[in-house]
């Protein structure tokens, strides 16, 4: 394959070489003897060597493995929701702190530069700095300053809801991948796109992208002279997105700190290890591990002992980084993961990367079967899969999964009664509305409920154990949750 830069000619050279000795050099097809790379023969593009996915901006890489999700401790509340179950959560990176003030400023100061034309657009991400209001207590300069002032750039952003949040990813991803194609030349530095001719990676792999291109790359195809990049390549990143709630446990317990030869010799129901919140180091013996409250009216303890430092939130890299890196896993603010909320899910999940929440989608097509045009904000438009795409399917048989097995007909009090609906909709467990018999019904759990854990500023020490688990509406938001990205990694689970 032909590179456009020398850098990464360089690079790759490099990795061929250093790689050869694993067998990843390969220079012909082992199925039919004809060799890659070759326009001769029609130019079958192969990475030759070995392929190692490199860390996202602001990432750490959790290693992934087996461990026990779900409840370390008493369970004071009587919830019954997070039941112990063992799974297998595969590796993947996340941030290696929450979201800042200063990154989701970043955020909306490109929306308000790019969609000129589409106000609404950066208005909807904007945080709700009200949520820091209360009735008996004067919060307003939080309302005022919070999010604005440079005093607390560093510190977690919060009122942003789910919604918000999820956009916040896509942004990043898209950010992240053209500034790696303008590295490598493929894009030239464009301050002023607007509109639909902002970068989007979607639009680019579906050849929608006709922004600042800048050298393209060599088609080793015979029948044509240049290309764009391909995933096949490997130059772009995953997604950014938010972690599953396994992913964001098993991240916070970080087991690998206290593991020998596939033996955990001590459970863990915080970031660290022990049952009590204070350093039991030598040189920091008795410093409070957590931004957290330890007792009523008590946010940060006496003056001059002030024992976590913060009154409100605590800068993002305040405290001791547990054993993946991650910093504030217990404390701070609360976090938003993927998860759509049910009680019950850690006795439906399945064994390996568990997750509630998936609806299905395919890309939207014009009548030719190709990809439909972009949108005025220059992405690629999506729609849930149909039944009748699905029939002949044995995994799925419809887009929106978030009721099975808790939510749906069959696993309702309602599956012996003949007269009861059984149609799309019918979920009669999480609903708000009347029931066959017209009487109100009303449920705080429903589709839009999703998960957030780690515990808060505002949070007793309860809540600082990993396992727990809270819900809220995904387009709420409130002063004590905030976010990290994460990002899968593909290949091989530990890095070379």
């Amino acid at each position: 394959m032909k590179l456009i830069k020398g850098y990464f000619l360089s690079l790759l050279l490099a990795s061929i070489i250093i790689l050869s000795s694993c067998g990843g050099n390969k220079t012909a097809s082992s199925t039919t003897g004809w060799d890659y790379n070759n326009p001769d023969n029609g130019g079958f593009e192969y990475y030759n060597g070995y392929y190692e996915q490199e860390t996202g901006p602001g990432l750490v890489l959790v290693e992934g493995g087996t461990f026990t999700m779900g409840r370390t401790t008493q369970d004071i509340l009587y919830d019954w929701n997070n039941l112990p179950r063992r799974v297998t959560v595969p590796s993947f990176y996340m941030d290696q702190t929450e979201v800042r003030n200063a990154d989701y400023r970043e955020y909306l100061y490109w929306l308000q530069r790019v969609f000129i034309d589409f106000p609404e657009v950066y208005k909807k991400a904007l945080p709700d700095t009200l949520v820091w209001r209360r009735k008996l207590a004067f919060n307003e300069p939080m309302v005022e300053y919070y999010f604005r002032h440079p005093a607390y750039q560093e510190y977690p952003v919060v009122g942003v809801n789910w919604l918000q949040a999820n956009d916040y990813c896509i942004w990043r991803t898209d950010r992240v991948n053209e500034n790696i194609l303008i590295k490598f030349g493929v894009l030239i530095m464009d301050p002023n796109q607007q509109g639909e001719e902002s970068f989007n990676t979607e639009a680019y792999l579906a050849h929608q992208y006709e922004g600042a291109v800048g050298e393209p790359i060599e088609d080793l195809d015979p029948n044509k002279d240049t290309r764009k990049v391909r995933m096949e390549d490997g130059w772009l990143l995953p997604k950014y997105r938010l972690p599953t709630e396994a992913e964001w446990e098993y991240a916070a317990l970080a087991l690998v700190g206290n593991s020998v030869s596939e033996r955990v010799y001590e459970r863990r129901m915080f970031p660290w290890n022990g049952d009590i919140v204070r350093n039991p180091d030598i040189k920091d013996r008795g410093k409070i591990m957590a931004n957290f409250t330890r007792g009523r009216g008590d946010m940060m303890g006496t003056a001059g002992a002030l024992n976590d430092n913060a009154d409100i939130t605590a800068p993002v890299n305040s405290f001791w980084p547990n054993d993946f890196g991650l910093y504030c896993m217990a404390g701070n603010v609360n976090e938003w993961v993927l998860d759509v909320y049910r009680p019950l899910s850690f006795e439906d999940f399945d064994e390996y990367r568990p997750f509630r929440g998936n609806v299905f989608k395919t890309k939207v097509l014009d009548e030719e079967g190709h990809i439909a045009p972009k949108d005025s904000l220059g992405r690629i438009q999506w729609r849930d899969v149909t039944e009748a795409e699905s029939i002949d399917r044995r995994n799925y048989k419809k887009a929106d999964n978030i009721n099975y097995l808790d939510g749906d007909f069959e696993s309702s009090i309602y599956y012996n009664d003949e007269d009861a609906p059984k149609g799309p909709g019918s979920n009669r467990m999480y609903v708000n509305g009347k029931d066959k018999n017209d009487k109100n019904m009303s449920s705080l759990i429903n589709d839009h409920s999703r998960v957030y854990k780690g515990g808060s500023w505002r949070d007793r020490e309860y809540w600082l154990d990993s396992s727990t688990r809270r819900f809220l509406d995904e387009a709420h938001a409130q002063d004590d949750i905030g976010f990290r990205c994460a990002m899968t990694r593909v290949g091989a689970p530990v890095a070379y």
